[in-house]
């Protein structure tokens, strides 16, 4: 039972500081791989290439899928069921609550000041989280350290295969915008079927 608080409450967290969406949530869904064994990086890895194509957010997602394992595990729970609807709970929670509370006031306080420099000051904030983010992904699907650290070079660093499909279809992308985002989506999911990245 102690391990359903615990899901909760990291997702909580995380869920509280998640402004800016669910990229946002990537440092602390890292903390976690790194801390729990509800999930690794590699899998939080696919579930954010999952998650960015396929309807729902991925803060919601990662709750899910790492409550229906560590449910599972922990309590014996059928499937995780349980563990996957309190880990979601936990990172909705921080959003209702504080919807409701600014529901009330911010019609009110629109114009004021204070509340207009407050949503600017957190911009940067966001961004860094997300930058970070990014830096993580791309370290995690381009770059092979563990290789590289072993002595295998400088080209054992690079996952070139990787890096030349990015470079590819980022190209296509822009050479072809009115072809839509998704065409791309399904393109990348065959690369990386069938080349196994």
């Amino acid at each position: 039972m102690e391990v359903f608080f615990l899901l909760f409450y990291e997702f909580f967290k995380a869920g509280l500081f998640a402004i800016g969406g669910g990229l946002a949530t990537l440092p602390f869904l890292y903390e976690m791989a790194d801390k729990y064994t509800w999930f690794d990086v590699s899998i939080l890895s696919d579930m954010i290439a999952i998650s960015e194509s396929t309807p729902g957010p991925l803060g919601v997602n990662m709750a899910t899928y790492a409550g229906y394992n560590c449910g599972h595990a922990a309590a014996g729970v059928p499937g995780g069921i349980l563990g996957a609807l309190i880990a979601t709970l936990g990172l909705i929670t921080p959003s209702v609550i504080i919807i409701i509370m600014v529901a009330g006031f911010l019609k009110k306080f629109q114009e004021n000041k204070l509340v207009t420099d407050a949503f600017y000051t957190l911009r940067p904030a966001v961004t860094a989280l997300i930058a970070v983010a990014c830096f993580t992904i791309i370290q995690t699907a381009m770059l092979n350290i563990p290789a590289f650290q072993a002595g295998g070079g400088l080209l054992t660093l690079f996952h070139i295969p990787a890096i030349l499909l990015f470079a590819l279809l980022f190209i296509a992308m822009n050479v072809w915008k009115k072809i839509h985002p998704i065409v791309f989506i399904a393109v990348a999911a065959a690369a990386g079927i069938l080349l196994q990245l």
